[in-house]
């Protein structure tokens, strides 16, 4: 006798499935109650839903509280009456937010989970956006710490949310997450300065982009509910900071520095630059949307070529060279021509996800991405505060944007040395994405 149909081992699953199937349907044959079919797969399409509205709306609202600052500064200045240094102050808090509060990023999520320790930053976010309302200076620098805050953790810990829930679409959901966050900068740049008009206001203008922190937030709520601490990143716990001391690790944080003092420093004072010279603080806050608007097709052409390992580098080139042309023409073109570098700082914006992607599948961990991504970012983020605050002080003092744009320009040209290196480095490998220490 077969000793196999002697021992009668369990079913492969396919099989359980099949007898499952022949049950149910002898049971509706004779009227018994069906029981629901395959809720398993239903929980697993929903969580999945709901993973993608995740990446969708946290990406929507990751830059939304700081562009629609910008074209506010000015007003909000007039209203409240503070000076030079809480000027220079307000749009180097996120940055610094970003610094400090995403250090301990790998710490909470080690001891709530992933989705819960995101929970509680979209929590973060609404509160310290909904603050803001008050006409009080001291409630406006609150509610942007509180706010900016979150919008911290989330940065450090979505490439990591992306790499546990999205491992087969990687490079896809990047390049939503990236998209969305363009969006939303783009929307709250272009509607910040009316929208504060329709509710004559600036405080409740910016208070306004509580609403969609609070959608996300919403939704969110059934991962964190259903998530727990076994849920973070598998494996033992990974320490950002030595990681510093590697090749990798320091020429990640470099570039990150660098496009990070770049990005926010443009985002913090195009208006305030464009409207000194000018403009229309309306018509300055569409040239912030415009260079959001143009880094959305511009992260679609950038994750395509980065999935080409020949063309990783020519990726960086690309990014970082529109960069230096934007803010050149920046310095020199009169404020009439400002869409020129409104277009080109826009394409240089790109770097930005091209660093995420390449985060989010660096490390050979869940745990090793987080302490990267960390790393990275808390590290990378102090450095660039120096950009808003320095140069927004030093604008202060001479009255003049020129030598703090001739400072920027320069930078520019560090970013363009360091991107190339990274591309290069990824294109020996064969993959855009891996990079040994």
């Amino acid at each position: 006798m077969n000793s196999e149909s002697t021992r009668q081992p369990s079913a492969p699953p396919q099989a359980m499935e099949d007898v499952a199937a022949e049950m149910v349907a002898a049971e509706a044959a004779v009227g018994a109650p069906v029981p629901p079919m395959a809720p398993a797969r239903r929980n697993r399409w929903f969580s999945g839903a709901l993973a993608v509205a995740a990446v969708v709306l946290v990406g929507l609202n990751l830059r939304a509280g700081i562009a629609s600052a910008a074209p506010l500064f000015h007003d909000l200045e007039e209203l409240l009456g503070y000076g030079t240094l809480v000027a220079s102050l307000l749009p180097t808090i996120p940055v610094l937010c970003f610094a400090f509060a995403g250090a301990g990023t790998a710490w909470l999520v080690k001891r709530t989970g992933l989705e819960r320790a995101i929970g509680v930053a979209l929590l973060l976010l609404t509160l310290g956006l909904a603050v803001r309302a008050f006409e009080s200076t001291w409630l406006l620098l609150a509610g942007t710490v509180l706010g900016m805050s979150g919008l911290a953790i989330c940065n450090v810990a979505m490439p990591s949310f992306i790499r546990e829930h999205h491992a087969h679409r990687t490079a896809s959901m990047t390049a939503t997450y990236t998209v969305t966050m363009s969006v939303g900068a783009t929307s709250a740049a272009a509607f910040s300065v009316p929208i504060a008009a329709r509710l004559e206001s600036p405080t409740l203008g910016l208070a306004a982009w509580a609403v969609p922190a609070a959608l996300a937030l919403l939704v969110f709520l059934p991962l964190a509910i259903r998530g727990s601490r076994a849920d973070g990143p598998a494996g033992p716990h990974v320490s950002p900071w030595p990681m510093l001391a590697t090749r990798k690790g320091m020429l990640f944080t470099s570039v990150f520095a660098v496009q990070a003092l770049l990005v926010y420093t443009l985002l913090s004072w195009l208006p305030h630059i464009l409207i000194s010279r000018g403009s229309d603080p309306a018509t300055a806050g569409f040239m912030l949307g415009l260079v959001q608007a143009v880094s959305i097709p511009t992260v679609l052409l950038l994750l395509w070529m980065a999935s080409k390992p020949r063309l990783l580098r020519p990726a960086f080139v690309l990014t970082c060279g529109s960069a230096t042309a934007g803010f050149t023409a920046l310095l020199l073109l009169p404020v009439e021509f400002s869409v020129v570098p409104a277009v080109l700082t826009g394409l240089g914006l790109g770097i930005f996800p091209l660093l995420m992607l390449m985060i989010s599948r660096s490390g050979e961990s869940a745990a090793e991405t987080t302490a990267l991504s960390t790393l990275a970012q808390s590290v990378g983020y102090l450095v660039a505060a120096a950009g808003p605050f320095g140069l927004g002080l030093l604008q202060g003092v001479l009255g003049s944007w020129t030598v703090p744009l001739v400072i920027l320009v320069g930078v520019t040209l560090v970013q363009f040395f360091l991107g190339y290196r990274l591309g290069g480095i990824g294109r020996k490998q064969g993959t855009p994405v891996e990079v040994r220490a």
